[in-house]
């Protein structure tokens, strides 16, 4: 018969079918475990495991288990220790097990579906690697899913299992690659019920900017944009300084036909002057993701070894990891340090890590947070000589920007600033930014910018925002003020959410334990045409959680509120245990 599955998160009722599956398989047909009279199996994680069903019509096919790294233990701890098993200690590891499906339905597909679902729940929450337990008879199957062998083969009763481990992003491209057809088959049959996309972007990379398809890309009607709340880019909230719009209106034919300065030295010039920096140590770019693919594109390859924070901006990790497959590690920042930058321990890193690169936003996005340039300079100046530090300072303005690393990287051949004109000035769709280099640095990027790299428009606009910093000032004070109303609005909602203020412009909203997943309430508030980021993607330390939400003005932040206000009383009843609490289920036998 064919199978048109269903795939989902389990809900309470698909429980006692779970635990009445793992017993008819894993005791009375593999004799894993001793059968029991309650006909049951149990283990210690169930109550806090993710379990995903796929079903056929109201007839469920299949399970499979997840362990997210938050619960800070593992089912394979069982069989190995952390010392046999280093793996078991990354930050970013997912355990993948118990995939189990009926044995009257193992010929409809439903493996290869939760196997597929698996990796994109795990994708969705920020998971970077895989570990897994393949029954050795059926290893074949794992192998061409693009799991590999750690070397590990553990027994339990009368099952053999060979550890499996595989990262994210290669099982994500054994799946493109290797298995496109069925996953293009998968696509066109299965109900996905998941609150994790089906399929990543075609470019690999979760940005924001999902609102303009509420807009229309094809920009047919583009007074949408009127009735869309787009706080999921942190696009300023306020119009550009008024020699901005006056430039941009003064003559828009001519600024539309003419090319602009061929290496935007006028805009350059400006930059010196306002920044206090030689025009030599400078580099135009048509936005900060252009000069991060000159640049990297240029010193790296899948030798290098880089750092980066996580969380953090997630271009970085899309150009190092997937585009030109350098060796990243990630310095991780936890909420419960308040996301900190901690200088002792980023120096203790950085000493033994050898890596060609370093990467810090400062301030950090999506964290919010902000480390004094003092305590980097200190960093920085104790770090061993081969390593050079790229500083992204795209929303400094908001902190101050006497805090800049500018001068420093000016003079020391290590060190890179890369800052955007867009968010700080109100000029994202001008596509402008600048890197400050030592000047040999900055030379030799030159020559490698294709002439005319930032339109007349956008030199025209940054220039005349550079012009008018008092403007700007008044602005970023602004909009300390209406984040901090807009946070003590959304913490009223409800006094389970967490709610953390940038020090720009956004915060994070963060949903509790057992409550509706950060993709949900987003998806929910886009019926409101209000549009936030999840930022589950971009970090497992967001436990599928956490929302990022820029500030609009007044009247949009009010929509904000309203959206997410209606979102969780939507979300409220549905918002029950995927798992059951602790003692809740059927007396059981427990399989640990």
């Amino acid at each position: 018969m064919e199978c048109d599955p269903q795939v989902r998160a389990a809900t309470a009722e698909d429980l006692e079918w779970i635990h009445e599956l793992r017993h008819r398989v894993y005791a009375q047909e593999l004799g894993q475990h001793a059968p029991n009279a309650a006909g049951r199996l149990r283990d210690g994680l169930d109550g806090e495991n993710v379990y995903l069903v796929a079903a056929h019509g109201e007839v469920r096919t299949g399970f499979i288990s997840l362990t997210p790294p938050w619960l800070k233990r593992y089912a394979l701890e069982k069989y190995l220790s952390r010392e046999e098993l280093p793996l078991l200690t990354e930050d970013d590891l997912f355990e993948v097990r118990l995939l189990t499906v009926e044995p009257g339905r193992r010929t409809c597909g439903a493996a290869p579906l939760l196997m597929y679902a698996a990796l994109r729940w795990i994708a969705s929450r920020g998971g970077r690697r895989v570990v897994a337990m393949g029954r050795t008879e059926l290893l074949a199957m794992y192998l061409a899913a693009g799991l590999r062998p750690v070397g590990h083969t553990v027994r339990s009763g009368a099952v053999t299992f060979e550890v499996l481990t595989g990262s994210v992003t290669e099982l994500t491209r054994a799946a493109g690659d290797r298995h496109r057809a069925t996953v293009e088959r998968l696509r066109t049959r299965v109900d996905w019920q998941l609150d994790a996309p089906f399929a990543p972007r075609p470019d690999g990379c979760e940005h924001g900017g999902l609102s303009f398809t509420a807009i229309g890309t094809g920009f047919g009607d583009l007074g949408r944009r009127h009735r869309v709340v787009a706080a999921d880019v942190l696009d300023a909230w306020f119009s550009p300084a008024p020699g901005v719009r006056a430039a941009l209106t003064d003559d828009p034919e001519w600024a539309a036909r003419t090319s602009p300065p061929t290496g935007a030295e006028g805009l350059l010039a400006e930059i010196s002057r306002a920044r206090g920096l030689p025009v030599g140590t400078l580099v135009p770019g048509a936005g900060s993701s252009d000069l991060i693919f000159r640049a990297f594109g240029r010193w790296l390859t899948p030798r290098s070894r880089v750092l980066l924070l996580d969380p953090g901006y997630g271009e970085y990790a899309h150009v190092t990891e997937r585009v030109i497959g350098c060796r990243v590690d990630r310095f991780r920042l936890r909420r419960e340090d308040g996301w900190r930058v901690d200088p002792d321990r980023l120096s203790a890193v950085v000493e033994h890590g050898r890596y060609d690169l370093v990467v810090v936003v400062n301030p950090n996005n999506p964290t919010g947070r902000h480390a004094p340039a003092a305590e980097l300079r200190s960093v920085i100046a104790a770090a061993p000589a081969g390593t050079r530090w790229w500083i992204d300072e795209a929303y400094l303005g908001y902190v101050d920007m006497d805090e800049s690393l500018a001068g420093l990287a000016a003079v020391d051949p290590r060190v890179v600033v890369c800052s955007s004109l867009s968010k700080m000035y109100a000029l994202s769709g001008m596509r402008a930014a600048f890197l400050v280099a030592d000047p040999a640095t900055a030379t030799e990027l030159r020559r490698r910018t294709p002439p005319w790299s930032v339109s007349l428009p956008a030199q025209l606009a940054a220039v005349a925002a550079l012009r008018d910093p008092a403007y700007y000032r008044d602005h970023w004070r602004r909009t300390h003020a209406l984040r901090r109303r807009l946070a003590a609005d959304l913490a009223a909602l409800d006094e389970t959410l967490a709610v953390e203020e940038a020090v720009a412009n956004w915060l994070t909203v963060t949903l509790p334990p057992g409550g509706p997943s950060a993709a949900q309430v987003v998806e929910e508030c886009r019926r409101h045409e209000v549009y936030l980021r999840d930022l589950s993607p971009m970090s497992s330390e967001y436990q599928g959680r956490t929302v990022r939400v820029a500030v609009r003005d007044t009247a949009e932040n009010a929509r904000i509120v309203a959206a997410c206000r209606a979102a969780l009383d939507a979300l409220r009843p549905r918002a029950v245990p995927l798992v059951p609490l602790p003692g809740s289920a059927p007396a059981a036998a427990t399989a640990r």
